[in-house]
This record gives structure tokens, sequence and C-alpha cells, in this order.
């Protein structure tokens, strides 16, 4: 066994052990198991928030794709804080709402709000989707990070299993606790850990950033314009806009929401949060780094831009502190996918859609006994792999931006629209996403003779135009929210 490969089971052992230790003391309730009896401070929120925020995509993606694409990778940075100032007064008022209606799923909320468990049922069913694209992307992370940093000594198949198992056996353990308690120690070493290589390897190899940046100019003068076509100014600008309004749509970001002890906490977790943007920031000094000195890395590879300079720099013990941090930006996120999914099929699906008297014992067991098979599908979809699964993956991420139009308009102090406004909005733009996504029609194609402008948009953008528009069309023609439901969650 090599150096990396042991510091790489010593980091999985000793978040397993804190994980499951985090059951200490506490009865698991289906409220203590899925949101921590909604008794987390702002510190532990936005460590779980952040924890998920900040996964395998960021610690791949960031790098891999300032090494790729130059201008149009600083989306990334972009996105979080348009994102965070939403939060700031959108999160406060579902928290308070869900503190008073008990919730604890994702699909409580709609299915409260709309007074509807058809309502809560499709949300269920687009959530699920999303999650088993996200969990996926996790888990092919983890098998990436696990073969670079043990030099191939543990195959991808056998790290993604591994991990599966590892997450399954403390979340259903420990629940929200096991991922808060790897949260901490996984938010400090991701953070020092990109200080650090984003700080050294410039320097290291170039004599600091600015004189980077000269050499990349100098190779390539091009690579910090934006293109005409594809990835341009209106791609990048549209994707931010999609992107920040559906940062918080994903289920597991408003587990930790449910999670927090008081409306401040989570107030105090959205002021909290950009400060996080400074890990992406030295990542993406990584990827700039690697440019000339591990060139030639296309597609899928240039993922891999992080660990090829990093394996060309440091030792192997060093190599797995990297990975090993790289293992727990997997576990969170993906951890508190599980518990957001099981939550979701328990409360929503088995209960609102089959046995509406079920106890919460019994509630509480059918989603412990869904979070094993959850994670067996999305082992599925990574290991199948292939183009196929990533177009569905990607469609089912832009399919939870397309509840944002029933949340928001839910959030107003007086309710406007009913469960039939809900459900065309998601219907029109599901279609919309599935005809484009994967039908693989295009703006372009559509519209041949439109500007550029129009053709560049981010479909997932014009899906949640195509939404809104079809909300507010049959609210207008159908009965309000009734005036019994509970409105008065305006943001104070």
């Amino acid at each position: 066994m090599n150096a990396a490969l042991l510091i790489i089971v010593l980091f999985v052992l000793g978040a397993l052990g804190l994980a499951l230790l985090a059951r200490r003391g506490r009865r698991m309730s289906l409220e203590q198991w899925a949101v921590g009896g909604r008794g987390l401070g702002a510190l532990m929120v936005f460590l779980l928030m952040a924890g998920e925020s900040f996964s395998t995509f960021t610690f791949l993606g960031a790098s891999g794709w300032s090494y790729s694409k130059g201008a149009p990778a600083f989306y990334i940075l972009a996105y979080g804080g348009l994102a965070y100032l939403m939060a700031f007064w959108m999160l406060p008022a579902i928290w308070r709402y869900a503190t008073r209606h008990k919730l604890v799923s994702f699909s409580d909320f709609f299915a409260s709000k709309y007074d509807s468990r058809a309502l809560g049922v499709l949300v269920s069913i687009v959530a699920l989707m999303g999650m088993v694209a996200l969990l996926t992307i996790q888990l092919r992370g983890l098998g990436i990070i696990v073969a670079e940093t043990s030099y191939g000594s543990i195959a991808p198949q056998v790290s993604i299993w591994l991990g599966a198992a590892v997450m399954v056996i403390y979340i259903l353990v420990s629940g929200i606790h096991g991922s808060a308690s790897i949260a901490v120690v996984k938010d400090l070493l991701i953070l020092a850990l990109a200080i650090f290589l984003g700080v050294y390897l410039p320097w290291h190899y170039y004599g600091g950033v600015q004189p980077m940046f000269a050499a990349i100019h100098s190779a390539n003068p091009t690579f910090f314009q934006f293109p005409a076509d594809g990835l341009n100014l209106t791609w990048y600008n549209s994707t931010i806009l999609l992107t920040a309004l559906g940062y918080y749509l994903y289920p597991f970001n408003l587990t930790s929401v449910y999670a927090a002890k008081s409306a401040s906490a989570v107030r105090r977790n959205t002021m909290l949060m950009p400060l996080y943007q400074i890990v992406i920031a030295f990542l993406f000094l990584v990827g700039f780094a690697a440019i000339l000195k591990v060139p030639g890395l296309k597609g899928a590879e240039v993922d891999l831009a992080l660990f090829g300079l990093a394996k060309a720099t440091f030792d192997p013990w060093f190599i797995g502190v990297i990975g090993g941090t790289g293992v727990l930006t997997a576990l969170v996120p993906g951890s508190m996918i599980l518990l957001a999914a099981s939550t979701v099929i328990g409360r929503n699906i088995y209960k609102e859609g089959f046995a509406r008297h079920a106890t919460e014992r019994q509630v509480a067991t059918v989603a412990r006994c869904a979070l094993p098979l959850f994670a067996l599908v999305a082992v599925y979809f990574v290991l199948r792999g292939g183009a196929t699964i990533v177009s569905i993956a990607i469609f089912a991420s832009s399919l939870l931006t397309q509840l944002l139009p029933s949340l928001l308009f839910s959030l107003r102090s007086r309710p406007f629209g009913n469960k039939l406004a809900a459900f065309a909005g998601i219907a029109a733009g599901g279609a919309v996403l599935a005809c484009t996504t994967i039908g693989g029609v295009t703006l372009a194609q559509l519209f041949p003779h439109a500007p550029a402008v129009l053709k560049s948009l981010n479909t997932g953008l014009v899906a949640l135009a195509v939404n809104a528009l079809a909300f507010v069309i049959v609210a207008l023609c159908s009965p309000r929210i009734s005036a019994t439901m509970p409105a008065s969650v305006a943001p104070t």
C-alpha cells in the first residue's frame, strides 16, 4: 500500500467514525434524523450548506473549466453572489413556514403551500430525478479522485461502491448529524488546501500570479476572450442568472434550512456564504497554472488538471491528503442528497401517495429502507456511464430550477396562484427542457434567423420563462390559493 492510499483510507475511516459518533445521546425520531431536531446554529448550517455547495463538482470542475474554457469559466464565481443575495430574503421566510408547519422534506413545502398532495408527489418526482443526477456526479467524482490520488491502486468502480456504502451506513445511523460532523473537518481542509495550492503552484512554476497570466496570454492571446458563438457573453450572463435562481432549489439545501434553530441563523448563514467563493477563486488559479505545465487534456480529461499538476509537484503523502480531502467533498453532499431523497420517498411518495394514515415511525422505516436502494440506483447510472446518461443528468439538474416560480409566488404576503398553476408551470418548463436537452433541439434550429444574442441564451432560462408565463396565465384564469392557507411568511 503506497503512502497516498494509506492516507486516503485513514481519511475515510476517520470520517466514518466521526459520523457514527455524532449519534451519541440522541433519540433518532424522523425529525431528529432528517433535520436535526431543528436545532442547528448558524455556524453548523453554514458548514452544511457550504459542504453541499462545494462538492466534487467544485473540486474537479472549477480547476477543469478554468484550464479548458478561460473566460466562460468565471460564471462559476459569479452566480454564487447573486444566489446568496436572493437567499438573504427568501430562506428565512421558508424556515418560518417550515417550522410552523413541522415540514421535514423538500416536497412538504409545496404540498402544504398549495394544499395539494398530488403536487407534493409531482415535486417529489422532479426532485428525485434531479437528486439521482447530482448523486451520480458526486460518486463519479469520488471514483476519479481516489483512482488518481491512489496512483491507480484502487479502481474507480471499487471506490464508488465503497463511498456509497460509507454514506449509507452513517446516514442510517446518525442522519443529518453525521453529515454535519464531517462537514466541520471537510470545510477546514478544503479551504486550507485550496488557498495553499492556489498560491504555491503559480509561484512555484511561474514566479507569481501575474507572470502566470502573462505566460498564458503569450501562448494563447485569445484564451481569456469570450468566443463569438457558443459559450459567449450572452450564454455567460444567462447561465449566471439561471444558476443563481435555482441555487437553493436543490432539495438537500432546503434540508439544511429546515434544520436551523432560528430564522436569524439562516440569514447569518447567507451573509457568511460568499466567503466560500474564495475556495473557487484559488482552485481557478490551480487550473490556470496547469495550462502550460500539463498540456493536451481534452474532453472529460480536463477535470484531471488539478491532479496532473499536483502529482508532478508533490510527494505521494501530500497527494494522499489532497485525495482524502477530495473524498470528503463527495461524502458530505452525497450523504445529504441520500438523506433528502429518502425523506422525500418516505414522506411524499409513500405516505402522500399510498398510505395517508401512516405513522411517523412507519414513514421513518420506509425512508431508511429507501436510502440504500436510492444509492444503488445512482451507482448503476455511474457505472453504466455513456453520453445518454450525461444528457439525462443535465436535464434532471435543470429541471429542479423549474420549481422556482411555484416557490416564489407562494412566498408573497398574499400568495398568488394555485395548484393548477403550479402543475402547468412545471409541466411547461419540463416540456421545453425535454425538447432541448433530451431531444437535442437548439434555439439556433428553432430560430435560425434570430440574432446571436437570442440563439446563445441558456435553454434552461428559456424553459423557466415559459414556466413562469404558464403559471401566471393559469393563475389568472383560475381561483387563487385558498384564503385559509397561511400567508404570513414574508421576510421581515
